[in-house]
């Protein structure tokens, strides 16, 4: 089965059915990164020992019975969240020891709907670029054409999904951050009402995990479809006993 490509919808109902199994979709997108993305350079920090732990979970789990919304389904993660065991730097190369000793919530929200999360996406510096280059981990090409750029700061993420490299990803955005990638890679993202999902753990490194001031930055879904953003969406959205915001409650 050719999933590479396949929305994460597509691939939620292919696990349901028993047409493929997660490690099926693991080794695939693995294989594809190890392949394609010396050129792209969207992966910055692979996971890949801990995703195929996650995907063989996955599988004994629906074996038992389970079902979750993103139960088998691989993901990626944007560089600037904590993710336990794996460096966060925001690109900036003073921080590039920094590794945090739990995930972000997002991230803890992805892993308990059973997503396989294949490692972390590139960024610029500090997050404050249309493009995806740092001094860390060089610089993000456009999987359509690798002498443009992939845009940013979500830029590895739009990357990955155009590259087939995991059917979903986290991202992040401002000024733009998530919808300017999703443009220049021909896939989808949707900045979400400040409030709706819970930014605890997408913070600058070595700083507390809640921000002292959300002011428009927040997290985001990124997908090769519409209706994969509402899919992960529902994922994300909902209150954090640490994190302000009521918008989830509209």
């Amino acid at each position: 089965m050719e999933s590479s490509f396949q929305t994460a919808e597509e691939l939620v109902a292919a696990l349901r059915a028993g047409e493929v199994t997660s490690a099926e979709l693991t080794d695939e997108a693995i294989a594809r990164i190890e392949r394609d993305d010396e050129v792209i350079n969207a992966i910055c920090v692979p996971d890949f020992e801990r995703a195929r732990a996650a995907a063989r979970r996955a599988d004994e789990a629906r074996a038992r019975g389970e079902d979750r919304p993103l139960l088998g389904i691989p993901v990626t993660v944007k560089e600037s969240y904590n993710v336990a065991g794996l460096p966060t730097t925001w690109g900036m190369p003073a921080h590039r020891d920094f590794v945090p000793a739990e995930d972000a919530v997002q991230v803890s929200r992805v892993k308990a709907a059973g997503a396989v999360v294949l490692g972390k996406t590139n960024v610029p510096l500090g997050l404050q670029d249309i493009q995806s280059f740092n001094d860390i981990y060089g610089t993000t090409t456009n999987p359509w054409d690798p002498g443009r750029t992939s845009g940013g700061s979500s830029g590895g993420s739009a990357a990955a999904l155009a590259a087939g490299f995991g059917a979903l990803s986290l991202g992040s955005d401002i000024a733009g951050s998530l919808r300017t990638p999703a443009h220049f890679c021909g896939v989808y993202a949707h900045k979400p009402t400040l409030g709706l999902a819970a930014v605890r753990g997408m913070v600058p490194p070595a700083t507390p995990a809640l921000p002292v001031d959300l002011d428009l930055a927040v997290v985001g879904p990124m997908a090769r479809s519409a209706r994969d953003l509402a899919l992960l969406l529902d994922v994300m959205a909902g209150p954090d006993p640490l994190t302000h915001g009521v918008a989830h409650r509209v």
